[in-house]
């Protein structure tokens, strides 16, 4: 049953009497708004109308969440500071003798608020309000960039993703209890024994080379004698997501060699499993010297007011422009605007991309073209590079740096669109001064081929050579100044497992930025926050 919050102030409730709170921290503006920052009857669906006791009143809980994001604190932490902390119940409008509720029941609203598809109230709450009061134009620019996230799993290595992966496997098929190993065979009563009832690490010297790979030898006649008894005895869900993973694992990080043996393969698989507590995980880079394990954060905010409008889960291993698009639609339909630009590094103008913004449509289907600016990436060799050659597409012509000019022929990409395909004769290339830079076949000369929206790549190209172009592209920089504060508020370490709570953590720490900006605002332009977040009732 929703529980609600008493209307009647207490005797001792804290912003009441005289503290020394200031006024103008977030903690004292917030405390002006409270009444209004949440309704309870908002949440009113995600209660039995008559059944139950009182919940805790949502506008409470609502409220603790946002300041435990704010302060980037655990849910032991939260607890005690509404108990202890003077800025939290002025804030929360508790009286100073507040007995705190239990810990877990952070954990239990949080669940309920994914359950119910309410991980995003607060996020678009506020959104709602920037609306209302003005600060959020009917169209906007987008800047966009990503940051890496630590994941809340742990990383485990080859042996312990195949002994972890068995024991879970083992679990699912339920041989946990022991009156489910009647009738198991040796092999599979041998499994249950090392992997459920001991689970622990080998007893060898790790670092011998030899014995590691005897154990990891082991360990793969043991995956493949449990996935056979899996095939055989179940075919539940979780049990085949299981064994997916523990195939792919197999897959990914193990390879035959020459002499029969098991061995690790060498490099690191594009989609590599790091961990089985998050298997969403993966290994991720933002640069050659800085690798991570977990998450991007893809981070989309108006340019005019400063307002982040999406923030979102991108898999560490995708390129940044993959989550252009979907960031686009989920602004438009959230946030209520049309974005009429997108500012973002060189991971962004990619032709698809430039092609997808081109052709973009507004919610009713009319054609609503986007200006995606970013600079092309820099070349390694800019010499020899694609963009040195001279192709012309009507002509389908294509003019190397030598000066020499091919005919092109018609083909399709790895998705099947019409792309052109230009080889130059070797003989020509070797008597060229750039040949050593420039080919790379031992048998013919160089290769150049088009994208399917080359005349696209071409054009945002040029524009990069505009006078105008590097004072616009400059604004980009206000979205890494917004990243690293949603950084300080503790962005870049996952607290959840599970897509669902990984997006509440981003969405809530993302909304106590935007509430900062939202008091800023109003103080600025002489706004009624009050009466605003009132007028949305």
């Amino acid at each position: 049953m929703l529980g609600r919050r008493k209307a009647q102030i207490g005797l001792f409730e804290a912003q009441t009497l005289p503290h020394l709170v200031p006024p103008d921290s977030f903690y004292g503006r917030m405390s002006m708004i409270y009444d209004q920052l949440f309704p309870d009857e908002d949440l009113a669906m995600m209660y039995d109308p008559g059944n139950g006791r009182p919940s805790l009143p949502p506008s409470l809980m609502n409220g603790v969440l946002l300041l435990q994001f704010h302060d980037n604190v655990s849910d032991e932490e939260a607890v005690q500071r509404l108990q202890y902390d003077l800025r939290w119940k002025v804030a929360l409008h508790l009286p100073l003798d507040y007995v705190a509720f239990d810990a877990s029941s952070l954990s239990v609203y949080r669940k309920r608020l994914v359950e119910h598809g309410q991980e995003r109230y607060a996020f678009d709450r506020f959104i709602q309000v920037g609306r209302k009061a003005g600060f959020l134009a009917d169209k906007v620019t987008l800047l966009t960039d990503t940051t890496a996230v630590r994941g809340a799993g742990a990383v485990q290595n080859t042996y312990t993703l195949l002994r972890k992966g068995m024991r879970k496997l083992l679990k699912a098929l339920g041989y946990v209890q022991p009156n489910q190993r009647h009738g198991l065979g040796d092999r599979a009563r041998q499994l249950v024994e090392t992997y459920l009832d001991q689970d622990r690490k080998a007893e060898i010297d790790w670092s011998d080379a030899g014995q590691r790979r005897a154990q990891l030898n082991v360990l793969v006649a043991d995956v493949e004698a449990a996935l056979e008894l899996a095939c055989e005895q179940s075919d539940d869900p979780e049990v085949r997501q299981v064994g997916w993973l523990l195939t792919k694992i197999l897959g990914d990080d193990v390879t035959t060699g020459e002499d029969g043996t098991t061995q690790l393969r060498r490099g690191t698989a594009e989609d590599r499993i790091v961990s089985l507590t998050d298997p969403a995980m993966r290994h991720g880079r933002k640069s050659a010297a800085h690798r991570f394990d977990g998450f991007k954060a893809a981070v989309s905010m108006d340019q005019e007011s400063e307002l982040i409008l999406d923030v979102d889960d991108l898999a560490a291993n995708a390129g940044d422009g993959k989550s252009l698009m979907p960031s686009v639609e989920r602004v438009e339909a959230h946030a209520q605007v049309v974005v009429e630009r997108v500012i973002g590094d060189g991971a962004y103008p990619t032709g698809d991309n430039l092609a997808a913004c081109a052709n973009h449509c507004d919610g009713n289907g009319q054609p609503q073209p986007i200006d995606l600016l970013g600079p092309l990436r820099q070349p390694v060799n800019p010499t020899v590079d694609k963009s040195a050659f001279q192709i012309d597409l009507e002509a389908q012509t294509c003019t190397c740096p030598g000066s020499y000019t091919v005919l092109g022929q018609t083909a399709k990409d790895r998705q099947g669109r019409r792309v052109l395909h230009f080889t130059f004769d070797r003989a020509q290339c070797e008597h060229c001064a750039l040949f050593g830079a420039c080919v790379r076949s031992k048998t013919t000369g160089r290769t150049v081929t088009t994208h399917a929206h080359e005349a696209l790549l071409q054009q945002a190209r040029a524009r990069q050579q505009d006078k105008t172009f590097k004072a616009i592209y400059n604004r980009r920089s206000i979205v890494e100044r917004i990243i690293s504060v949603l950084v300080h508020h503790g962005l870049r370490q996952t607290r959840y497992v599970g897509a669902g709570k990984r997006r509440l953590q981003r969405l809530w720490t993302a909304a106590a930025v935007n509430l900062k900006r939202l008091l800023a605002l109003a103080r600025a332009n002489g706004v009624d926050l009050e009466a605003t977040f009132a007028a949305l009732a």
